[in-house]
């Protein structure tokens, strides 16, 4: 197997994430032995190499990109209910990656694939248009000034995303943090390439990050947004 050389420390990325490394359990353990061949993808950082999305899943479909998907409790429920697209998620969290792949073998999902490491160095591999539609829920706020540069959301990687989804495709994001949730909505707004969709209610599983900010009482805020 021919391995791709990481990039100088000076040409290495920004980070939009704690690193997450964890314990499995003996089940998550077990699922990822047996599963990750199959389902499982490594991201490298500088790894430019396109990925065939249709080759990946064995199929031509639709795809989803889900970035930080947790525990893949609400990836899994989605990729259930809506067997005809495909559910690329991506994850540091090594628990939240084997509960993932467990849950993948547990309900025989077939339209699951499932990546670990940097999302935006995963972006940069897919073709332009080679999504139907991105998902960013709870990304980390990064409240403290000096570290807004590491937020997911931010004109570079929106621009990156945008030019990911096919003309119509939608990015939507969720936050239950209000001052990202108004930097979000800046943001997203300012890219010439998006329009914005109106309000309704969210129709994706509850998050274990929705029942955490409903007990402390913060309000969640939905952005759609879609390729122009």
């Amino acid at each position: 197997m021919t391995e791709t050389a990481a990039p100088p420390a000076s040409a290495r990325p920004i980070r939009t994430f704690h690193p997450r490394r964890g314990r499995m359990s003996a089940r998550h353990a077990d699922a990822h032995a047996e599963l990750w061949p199959r389902y499982g993808l490594t991201v490298v950082d500088g790894d430019r190499t396109p990925l065939d999305l249709p080759e990946l899943f064995g199929r031509d479909a639709p795809t989803i990109l889900e970035i930080g998907f947790g525990m893949g409790d609400a990836t899994a429920r989605m990729a259930a209910d809506d067997p005809e697209r495909n559910y690329l998620g991506i994850e540091v969290h090594t628990p939240g990656i084997g509960n993932l792949l467990a849950l993948v073998g547990d309900l025989g999902l077939v339209n699951v694939r499932v990546a670990e490491g940097d999302a935006m160095q995963l972006v940069h591999r897919l073709a332009p248009g080679a999504l139907s539609a991105v998902h960013v829920y709870f990304p980390d706020p990064w409240p403290k000034a000096r570290h807004h540069k590491r937020r997911l959301i931010q004109p570079a990687n929106v621009a990156l995303l945008r030019e990911r989804l096919h003309p119509g495709g939608v990015l939507h994001c969720a936050t239950d943090w209000p001052a990202y949730a108004e930097a979000m909505a800046e943001t997203l707004e300012a890219d010439p390439g998006l329009r914005r969709l109106p309000a309704m209610p969210h129709n994706r599983p509850e998050t274990k990050f929705e029942r955490r900010g409903a007990a402390a009482g913060r309000p969640i805020t939905d952005l759609r947004f879609a390729r122009i």
